[in-house]
């Protein structure tokens, strides 16, 4: 079972697919991983030898990946929110950042209906 950056790589899909279990790796990155580390596309991971395995880790060593990546993206979510800028006023708010509607929508960043007191239903 091979693993990379403390991700345990399903055994069972092609290399360039596993590759994607580790965060900040899609299916492009991946690719071009494989192609540089010399390692076939399409070899199952738990075929690979322990000199390709060790090519792999090699090449992702080169990248943010992991801890590093989501540390960096919420450092940059932090100092939005510290400057006060609109999409970091946004996520302090809980509501979309990138401009989507609101008034229909938008309920996985809004969570639950909130219920509003004495609020008369129309026609009633």
């Amino acid at each position: 079972m091979a693993r990379i950056k403390n991700i345990e790589l399903p055994n069972e899909k092609h290399t360039c697919i596993g590759l994607t279990a580790i965060y900040g790796i899609g299916r492009s990155l991946a690719n071009t991983i494989c192609d540089d580390a010399k390692v076939d596309r399409t070899k199952k991971i738990k075929d690979l030898t322990e000199d390709e395995i060790s090519a792999l880790r090699r090449e992702i060593e080169k990248y943010d990946v992991e801890g590093d990546l989501r540390r960096e993206k919420q450092m940059s979510i932090k100092n939005k929110m510290e400057i006060n800028c609109y999409q970091g006023v946004r996520h302090k708010k809980g509501l979309p950042v990138r401009g989507q509607r609101t008034s229909r929508n938008a309920r996985t960043r809004k969570g639950r209906g909130k219920v509003v007191a004495n609020k008369k239903q129309p026609g009633k």
